[in-house]
Parts: C-alpha cells; sequence; structure tokens
C-alpha cells in the first residue's frame, strides 16, 4: 500500500481492522507517517499473516 493510501484510508481501514481483530487496541492499530513498517509487523504478529499477507489484505478492504 503507498503511503498516500495509508495517509488517506487508515481510519477507514482501522475501523475494518478492529472488526475482524478485536484484540487489538487503539494504540495498536496507531498511524505514524513514516512508521509504517512498524504497523505492518503489530499486524502480523497479530494477525498471524506475512507481510504480503497483511498488505494484500488492507489493499482489498
Amino acid at each position: 500500500m503507498s503511503e498516500l493510501t495509508w495517509k488517506g484510508r487508515w481510519n477507514e481501514l482501522k475501523g475494518k481492522v478492529k472488526q475482524q481483530y478485536a484484540d487489538l487496541t487503539d494504540d495498536e492499530l496507531l498511524y505514524a507517517e513514516g512508521k509504517e513498517d512498524e504497523l505492518l509487523g503489530t499486524l502480523q504478529k497479530k494477525t498471524g499473516k506475512t507481510k504480503d499477507e497483511v498488505e494484500d489484505w488492507l489493499n482489498k478492504m
């Protein structure tokens, strides 16, 4: 997902992610510019998916 896509859609995506993985906290889903890899790492750990799977999953939302 491009940086611009992250910025523009993150609040919408965050809600959808929380619907599927309710154990994720707002702090874990906090988007910070330039920290996309950390966010992906958190999502990988919580969902058990690979980085590519997480990116594909978010792109399809």
